[in-house]
Order: C-alpha cells, then structure tokens, then sequence
C-alpha cells in the first residue's frame, strides 16, 4: 500500500488501541482501520536505499534564567541553527537531524503562569528559521518544545515537530502521556498531554490522527517524548513505523535499545546536555542510535556536546518486514479488565483550575485517582 500523507498531530495511550482491536471491531463506524489485518503497513516509496540519521546533543540555556526570555530563545535558536549548519557541513549529508526535547525553551519547573512565557508557537518565527536551515541543508529537522496554541488557553503543550526539506511543517507530534507518580520530590508533570485531554483532542484533530506515522520519502517515522511506556511504542509498530525518532531531558540507554528490540525498528534519541555544575550533568548526554536488534549504531561520549550519526539500510529493512507479532487475543481480558490510575481527560479544564505547580498536579492526580478512592 502507498499513499501521501498530510500534517498530523499524535497519539493515543496504548490501553485504548489495544482495546480497539479487541473491543470495537473492524465494523464499528466510530473507528477508522488503524492497523492492517494482513500484517502490513503504508509507505511511499523511497527515494535512496540507505538513509543518513544525525543526532545532536547540546547545551541549551533555560530561558527562566533571563529577565528576558526572548533573549534566551534567540541564543537558544543561534545554537541550533549553528549545528544545523555544522551537521550538514561536516561527514555524511544527513537525511534526518534530531535534537533533543527542549533545544529552544530549555527545561522549566516553573509555575504555569511563568511558564506560558517559555513557550514558542508553531508555526512561528523559529521555525520559520529552522525551516530555511532544513531546506538549505536538504534534510528534515526534528525537535521537542514547550508549546501555546490559542486553541488550549492556559495549557503548556509538549510537542515535537517535524520539519520537511522544503522548510514547512510536516508533522507536530503531541506527546502521548507523561511519565506518573515516578519523581522523588512528590510532584508530577502538568504539561498536557494526549491522555489528559483526550476527548476534546479527538474532536479537534479526529480518529485518524491516533498513533499516526509520517510516511516519508526515507521511510516511516514518528517522533515521541514518552519514557518507560514499551506500550505506546507497541502502538507505534503496529502502525509501521519504521525509524523511531525519541528526544529527551534525561533517559535510560537500556529503554531505547529495548523498544527497538521488541519492536523491530530503528530508533534515536537525542538528549541534553547540562552544565557541568549542574547537579544533572552525570545525566546528560549519551544520545545514540540504536539497531532492530537493540545494538547500538552510534552514541555520543557522555555529557558533552556532539554530533553522532549511522547509515539506515531502509531499503534492505523494509523488504519483506511485517508489523510485530503481537498476543493480543490471547491476553484480552486482562487488557479490557485493567483500569488505569488516573482517567482520561483529567486536564480537560477552564484555563484558570489548571494546576500551577507539579505538586498542584500531584494533587489534581490524587482527587481524581481511582485507586485511592475507590
């Protein structure tokens, strides 16, 4: 199968499309066919038959450090427009080039109402920039960023963006879910996400934007911020991503190379670099390239910056390759019996009850918990 694709927006938490198979049935009219029942996926055919990946890892400064965040934002953006140029200007032309989860903004802990100026529209002015450094270079660039989009007032959207070789947006990929009840400190995030709005996310972008794939001229890709959730990337396979592009504020090497395993694909991440008095330098760096077969490709040397890159046999990978083989029916009912903590939509809210903090968050995620109030 061939098609084009359309920009799109991603994704849905993977409880929901293993109950799909199971619960709503390819003739159930509220669903479109998300994965193909004979086992393959869409493509475009391909215009080389080895691909070239660049992963770059930098540091990046934190715009809440500046009394003006914009002059954060525009030393943010000459960094990347620097490497951009190095990237192309140095080894193999590349065909993808990947930064990290915040390369413009920087991470923030701040309050909502502090944060919401360390955001960036898309489209806007930076990627406006960016766009002409991809098409000068011939190569799509991927990043991750804060977000505000006057269609959610008040939310800090996390949302990596794919821009094309002509320099426009192919794709703004809405993280799936944030990682719960995981930081030491109490707090969760309050970013909003796919799952805590889902609903109205649905009526916007519609059905057919879950999960969705960028078919492109290099293969099937699709760009994703979600740790630790081998789940969402099962969603991923079943949809015929081929190259699975990951960005980071901190990951786990053996989580990259364990989803490419699982899951026959290949995957990057890119992650940050901090300073080196950061009480999280030992945490950064280390981005890598990783093999179907979880080998490691490539990989940067610690918490420095650098580029790395590694040459995808796309052509050889696609030939015969199927989606995964996966024990859905087997395991049903215990999928359709499992209820999440925290249900679905629990950041659809007025602007003003958002939380502020992520101990405000942590609390939201305790009044709405199904498990302690059960």
């Amino acid at each position: 199968m061939n098609s084009t694709n359309t920009p799109f927006r991603t994704i849905l938490p993977i409880a929901v499309v293993l109950c799909l198979g199971a619960c709503a049935g390819d003739d159930d009219p509220a669903w479109p066919q998300l994965v193909d029942a004979g086992g393959g996926y869409e493509t475009m055919p391909l215009e080389k038959d080895v691909v070239v990946v660049k992963v770059i890892q930098h540091l990046v400064a934190n715009m809440e450090d500046f009394d003006d965040p914009r002059v954060g934002l525009e030393e943010n953006l000459e960094k990347m427009e620097h490497w951009i140029d190095t990237a192309c200007s140095q080894g193999s032309k590349p065909d993808f080039i990947l930064f990290n989860e915040f390369p413009l903004t920087g991470y923030s802990r701040a309050p909502r109402n502090e944060k919401l100026d360390y955001t960036i529209r898309i489209p806007g002015p930076e990627t406006g920039r960016l766009g002409e450094r991809a098409r000068a270079c011939d190569s799509y660039v991927i990043f991750g960023s804060y977000v505000r989009d006057d269609d959610w007032p008040g939310h800090i959207l996390s949302i990596n963006t794919v821009i094309d070789r002509r320099g426009e947006i192919a794709a703004e990929f809405w993280k799936t879910r944030n990682i719960k009840r995981f930081s030491t400190d109490g707090g969760d995030i309050p970013t909003t996400t796919v799952e805590n709005v889902r609903d109205r996310y649905l009526d916007r972008y519609g059905e057919e934007q879950l999960v969705p794939v960028l078919r492109t001229e290099f293969g099937n890709i699709a760009v994703s911020t979600v740790q630790l959730d081998p789940f969402v990337y099962a969603a991923f396979a079943m949809r015929g991503v081929e190259i699975m592009f990951r960005t980071a504020t901190l990951f786990w090497e053996i989580d990259v190379r364990a989803v490419a395993r699982y899951h026959n694909m290949y995957s990057a991440m890119s992650n940050i670099v901090f300073p080196d008095d950061s009480p999280a330098a030992s945490l950064g760096g280390n981005s890598l390239i990783v093999s179907p077969g979880g080998d490691v490709l490539a990989q940067a040397s610690g918490n420095s910056e650098a580029i790395i890159e590694a040459e995808i046999p796309i052509a050889d990978f696609r030939a015969g390759r199927t989606i995964g083989r996966y024990p859905l029916e087997v395991l049903e009912p215990v999928f359709s019996q499992y209820q999440g903590e925290v249900p679905l939509n629990h950041l659809d809210l007025p602007p003003g009850q958002l939380p502020q903090t992520r101990s405000d968050m942590a609390e939201l995620l305790d009044r709405e918990s199904r498990w302690l109030n059960e």
